[in-house]
């Protein structure tokens, strides 16, 4: 079973960088998850799959898979490029659109 080894994007409901530091290393799943005709529940017989281990570097996820004989794939981060904005923006002259209030 292959590993992934990723550092975690930020989530789109928060503006904090919470939990983006560290490395993940999770395993691909192994089958496709089945549906419970009764309940709908979704479930599988891939026990790694709720495996999700956490690294402080790229390094020690590697080691680990290595020492574990984990064959593994590692995803580098996309650099972030955040938009600077300025308060006084909304007020400026010429700006896209009306400012109501």
């Amino acid at each position: 079973m292959r590993a992934r080894i990723y550092r975690p994007a930020k989530t789109a409901m928060q503006s904090g960088m919470a939990k983006t530091r560290k490395w993940v290393l999770d395993y691909e799943p192994e089958e496709a998850r089945s549906i419970d005709p009764l309940m709908g529940y979704t479930s599988s017989g891939d026990m790694r799959s709720q495996v999700r281990l956490s690294f402080d570097s790229r390094e020690e996820a590697v080691a680990y898979a290595e020492k574990h004989n984990i064959p593994y794939d590692i995803y580098a981060p996309k650099p972030r490029r955040p938009k600077l904005k300025a308060y006084a923006d909304n007020f400026k002259f010429g700006r896209m659109g009306q400012w109501t209030h």
